[in-house]
């Protein structure tokens, strides 16, 4: 494996927050501490389910600090960097760099989506992979977005020596295939959700950074191995039983899900940052529900 190739299952890891809504940085680690006991290879802070959007400049820097801090090594650590402007996001890579952060995962720029064409995605990732410390890592999150990366402009990106990779939450199966085949082949393709990681492991991609790695780390590293070790069978079965759950803490209920499901597992949690709004009752029942079902309840 390359200096810069991922491989393996990464958790997107979730914000705690007090009763206050200010950042818990002393029931965070608590959580990344439990995590650093689990087979996950690496912790991403400040995903999307880390709710980076709704955090500030300093609110960033610290939960960085603070995480980085509670890994101390355990893991490999990764950050969600990316801004609005090129000039923000590489600031921000490089303070989470001197921080500690060992990959920075870079959103795509959305904002002005109809005036970003081909070069301006090029140059943004280029400028800040030129300026990172860091490996850097393309985000396509078109659900939240809008913005979906050509198989072109990946291809493009993976050329260079200090883009390290992509993930990719669409969750097409073509697409994966084809970024695999037409990027460098140090350049590591990761599925963005569990709900297709077994399917992107089969077209070649190097792992996954799933949401349903916070609450069900050892069974999302497990359905990897499977398919490390040729258990086509297992891996398959394994994928269904965790379509239900990870939908729950994606799709189907949000951010306000997971933060559910952590309590149901025995993690700390908190109410998502407003206006994102708590889990209903109605829909706790339905969590604790489908987290029953599928075993995945009393796991910490």
């Amino acid at each position: 494996m390359s200096a810069r190739e991922l491989a393996g299952v990464y958790a997107p890891v979730a914000t705690v927050f007090d009763e206050s809504g200010e950042l818990d940085l002393e029931r965070y680690g608590k959580n990344l501490d439990w995590y650093c006991g689990t087979p996950l290879d690496g912790i991403v802070m400040l995903g999307s389910n880390g709710e980076f959007a709704a955090l500030d400049f300093d609110e960033r820097l610290r939960l960085i600090e603070a995480g980085a801090a509670a890994i101390d090594g355990r893991k490999t650590v990764l950050a969600g960097t990316g801004a609005e402007s090129t000039k923000h996001t590489i600031h921000l890579t490089r303070e989470a760099a001197r921080l500690g952060v060992e990959y920075a995962l870079v959103v795509t720029p959305h904002y002005y989506r109809p005036r970003y064409d081909r070069q301006a995605f090029l140059r943004h990732y280029q400028a800040v992979a030129e300026a990172s410390p860091i490996p850097i890592l393309v985000y396509i999150m078109t659900t939240y977005t809008g913005v979906d990366l050509p198989t072109g402009i990946v291809a493009e990106l993976s050329q260079h020596p200090n883009i390290a990779g992509v993930k990719d939450s669409a969750g097409s199966a073509p697409k994966l295939a084809e970024m695999v085949a037409n990027s460098a082949d140090d350049f590591a393709v990761l599925a963005g959700s569990a709900s297709f990681l077994y399917p992107a492991l089969c077209v070649g991609a190097k792992g996954g950074i799933v949401a349903l790695g916070n609450v069900a780390p050892r069974e999302c590293k497990e359905l990897y191995e499977f398919f490390q070790q040729g258990r086509h069978g297992a891996a398959r079965s394994l994928q269904h039983k965790l379509l239900d759950p990870n939908a729950a803490v994606t799709s189907r209920f949000g951010i306000a899900g997971l933060k559910t499901a952590m309590g149901l597992v025995g993690l700390e949690t908190s109410d998502p940052r407003p206006p994102q709004l708590p889990s209903t009752p109605e829909e706790r029942a339905a969590i604790e529900q489908i987290f029953e079902d599928a075993g995945l309840l009393a796991t910490v």
